[in-house]
């Protein structure tokens, strides 16, 4: 089956690189966007291309023709169960850690896309929040964090709106043994000395900062 065994093994080396920068996990962007963020290196250009995206595209393509051409037959097959691969396996590897190894915040699932924040001025200087997180615990201990909040919103420089939830303290939480909650969060936010704020409005795929000890996540 192997025409070329030291290519064929050699292939592994950009397959692995490309699903290590896609890998989703222990925060919300590709692990590879975090390291490159680290290291002071833009994450893309200013026409909106994606570094991290295309080095991965790029390595994962390089082992694909390095497996195709180190077979001697089913190289078709071989390439097509190598791309479900690199497509898929990332995040079914985040999962399965998230429910197996994992302990502490990294054991905490959060469904971004169903949280949600509500503006509202209730006086002159004093602006009203009402938020839904909702976290799952998949450890088998109590997990407790700090919230904390950062924005990613173009709009958010010209009218700040979820940003203004950091104003205050982080706030703390606790999700029990393999449970699912939903955390109510409901704050009044003293916007008299700031000029470019809504006075009202809603928020949704919120993004927030999971804070315990020295574990950090970016969710």
């Amino acid at each position: 089956m192997l025409e070329n065994k030291r290519l064929f093994y050699m292939a592994f080396i950009p397959f692995i690189a490309s699903m290590i920068l896609n890998f989703p996990f222990p925060h919300r962007h590709p692990f590879g966007e975090e390291i490159v963020s680290i290291l002071n290196i833009p994450v893309a250009t200013v026409n909106g291309l994606q570094y991290v995206g295309l080095t991965s595209l790029l390595l994962l393509i390089i082992s694909l023709f390095m497996f195709y051409k180190s077979l001697k037959k089913y190289q078709s097959r071989f390439v097509l169960m190598a791309i479900i691969a690199g497509i898929f396996l990332p995040n079914a590897l985040a999962d399965t850690y998230q429910k197996t190894l994992a302990d502490g915040i990294y054991a905490i699932s959060y469904d971004q896309e169903a949280s949600e924040c509500s503006f509202e001025m209730i006086t002159a200087d004093t602006m009203q929040a009402v938020c839904e997180f909702p976290f799952e615990n998949l450890s088998g201990k109590d997990v407790s964090f700090h919230i904390d909040f950062y924005d990613q919103y173009p709009f958010e420089e010209e009218a700040k709106m979820v940003s203004l939830l950091g104003q205050s303290d982080p706030y703390t939480e606790t999700i029990k043994v393999n449970n699912y909650k939903v955390v109510k969060i409901k704050a009044n936010i003293d916007v008299s000395e700031i000029d470019n704020h809504v006075t009202s409005g809603t928020a949704g795929h919120v993004n927030i900062i999971l804070k315990h000890g020295n574990q950090l996540r970016k969710l």
